[in-house]
């Protein structure tokens, strides 16, 4: 497969997720904000947060807490 095809596909999928989301736009917002997608967030947003003050030594402690919090208000039910 050549690098145009492959672009073309990417281009193709791209487009295809849009309409996707544009159709289904309430059932996805209304997804995001259940108790599931709550805890599956808390969870990642704890992973990445803790890699990233790992990988920091704790030195950018307060940001991190600051984008995980921020994150977390958008994502979920809490």
């Amino acid at each position: 497969m050549s690098a145009d095809d492959l672009g073309k596909r990417a281009s193709d999928f791209t487009r295809k997720a849009g309409d996707f989301a544009d159709q289904h736009r309430d059932k996805i917002e209304e997804a995001l904000q259940s108790e599931q997608a709550e805890q599956v967030s808390d969870k990642l947003l704890d992973g990445a947060a803790g890699f990233a003050n790992r990988v920091t030594g704790g030195k950018f402690a307060d940001r991190v807490e600051g984008v995980r919090s921020n994150l977390d208000d958008r994502l979920g039910n809490e």
